[in-house]
């Protein structure tokens, strides 16, 4: 079981039509400055401990594999709606 601070960070490029790649992860302080980096520069924070769970066993720089996919498309439209709403104030 992961601790209740885990954070993992991903990175997508849709203009390369690739899957997002685990960019960072980790527990207690290295979580706390992927959250500090994301609010500083407006990142969108989505919390799934089970996604958590799931991403943090993939290795750095890797792909997410196939089968999370539909559950990481509904962080990235959550990022996007965000997004949206903050481009229309």
């Amino acid at each position: 079981m992961l601790p209740p601070n885990f954070a993992v960070a991903l990175k997508y490029d849709q203009e390369k039509n690739n899957a997002p790649i685990v960019t960072a992860k980790g527990a207690r302080l290295t979580a706390d400055q992927i959250l500090k980096i994301a609010e500083e520069h407006d990142i969108p924070l989505y919390k799934d401990p089970e996604l958590v769970k799931m991403l943090s066993q993939i290795p750095l720089g890797d792909e997410i594999p196939e089968n999370l996919y539909v559950a990481v498309a509904e962080v990235i439209a959550f990022a996007y709606g965000l997004s949206d709403k903050t481009l229309q104030k």
